[in-house]
Order: C-alpha cells, then structure tokens, then sequence
C-alpha cells in the first residue's frame, strides 16, 4: 500500500512505514498530508500493535523542515491559537495511537524530521544517526512539538542548551539522554528494529495500548505546551526575523544534499555569522 511518499507493508500485528519523498524527504505538506490520510488506515486496524518507520532515503530519514516556504511565511502579527498547529498536532496524534511507533534512524533527522521522531515511543538508530533542532538560529523555535519534548527527553538545562545553540546530537548521546533506545550497525538496524516490532505485536494490544495510555498520564498532559509553542512560532515568524537567517541559511547551501550531509556545521556558522 502506497500514500505518496509512505509506502506500508504489513505482517501480523505490526506495520512497517518506508518514507520515500526524494528528492530530500522534507517535512513538508505532501508528507504531513501523507501521514494525515495514512492515521485513519493504521486506526482501522484492530490487530495492529507496532509500526516501524524507516526512510528510503541513505542520508536523511527526514531532513527538516521546508526552509524556502517558511522563508516565505509571514503570519499576520498578533495571531492566537487555541491548539497546535497542524504538524504538531499531526505528530501528537501518532504519539497517542494505541499501537507502539518505532522510528528506524541511520542518518540525519534535524527540525521537523527530529521532531517527527520525537513523538514517536521508540527509536533505533547507527553510529551515523545524528539529529538536532536547528530552528533558533534561523529566527524562529521547534514548533512541531521539539521546544516540548526535549524539554521531557533531556530535562530544563540540557534541553536549553542543545535548542538555543542548535547543535548536532551524535548517535552516542542520544542514547545517554535516552532518546535512542539503542545503536545498532547499519547492516543490522533494520531487522533489529523488525525483531523488537515482533516482540512487542506478540503482546495483547489492550496491554499496550493500556501502558502508553498510563505512562503519558504519569507524564502528564502536553496540550497547553504545544499550543504556547505554535503561538511563539507564530509571533516569531509574523515579526519576519526569520526571513533573512533562512535566507542565508539557503545561500549557505542549506536544504541541499551536499550542504546538509557534509557541510552542515559551516552552513550553520555561516547562517549565524553573516
């Protein structure tokens, strides 16, 4: 089964999510609209336990954001919500289906792609995963839940840190900070990944779904969190100080392979610096 760029294959109890989207498998409309038609498909299913998402892609599960349309994007000042704003509340509703989400990470997955895994419940990844949420340098914040869970995943200090300085975050700290829940080789991720989906879709899914549905309420709910954040990305962006960071961001060779594979740190100090 295919949704533009997600394509689904199934087994018993379990799904497993391939994000296709080349040419550089952003978080854009095309995926967010992907997702969006996907949910109702995998709710339907009574027997299903697990999801696996994977990307096709051999660099980026999902690179970011699109950084030329939120260049772009100037909201009218003063605009107020009263929910989050589409992506994140798109991620959030995954973030509580019944099933487990596992996301499968050998590569780079910064912003939205990062936040995308983020709302997942697990993640797996290869010493060449790295993820980072470069917003702040480009005038604006994570505004698809990432100001909200990393505060959860690392706590208040580190949480500011790594959101205010929009560093990379190697595979190996991910896993101290608990957000990989382990490393594997790239040869191996995947079928590791398809053997713990297996091991938990043996499990009886009123169980599962009963234990997210209790570890979240010990976590306590999120809702007012990600709207105050969709309401500062919007202030942020309606006074357009994003417009010329994103600018140079591009100019630097931002949202391009090369740029964003082997570059990424000058890009960023060239997007800070100029």
């Amino acid at each position: 089964m295919a949704t533009g760029p997600l394509h689904v294959e199934h087994e018993p109890g379990m799904a497993v999510v391939t994000i296709e989207s080349p040419p550089l498998n952003l978080v854009d409309g095309p995926f967010l609209a992907a997702l969006l038609a996907l949910l109702p498909e995998l709710e339907a299913d009574d027997d299903l336990r697990v999801v696996v998402f994977r990307s096709a892609d051999p660099d980026f599960f999902l690179m970011h954001g699109d950084v030329e349309a939120l260049a772009a994007s100037t909201p009218q000042p003063g605009t107020t919500a009263i929910q989050p704003n589409m992506a994140a509340a798109v991620f959030e509703r995954l973030h509580h289906e019944p099933f487990v989400t596992i996301g499968v990470l050998d590569g780079a997955a910064r912003g939205g792609g990062c936040e995308f895994l983020s709302a997942l419940d697990l993640r797996v990844g290869t010493p060449r995963a790295v993820i980072g949420q470069p917003e702040v340098p480009l005038g604006i914040l994570p505004g698809a839940g990432g100001t909200v869970r990393w505060a959860r995943f690392a706590g208040r200090a580190t949480a500011l840190e790594l959101l205010l300085t929009g560093r990379d975050v190697a595979a190996h700290e991910a896993l101290a900070l608990g957000w990989l829940v382990a490393i594997h080789d790239p040869s191996d991720v995947d079928a590791s990944a398809i053997d713990l989906a297996r091991k938990i879709a043996r499990m009886p899914p009123a169980s599962i779904a009963a234990v997210k549905r209790v570890v979240d309420i010990a976590l306590g709910d999120i809702t007012d969190a990600l709207v105050a954040e969709s309401n500062a990305l919007t202030a942020l962006m309606a006074a357009g100080n994003h417009v010329e960071p994103m600018h140079r961001f591009l100019g630097a060779g931002g949202q391009t392979r090369d740029g964003e594979r082997n570059h990424f740190a000058g890009v960023m100090d060239r997007t800070i610096g100029a």
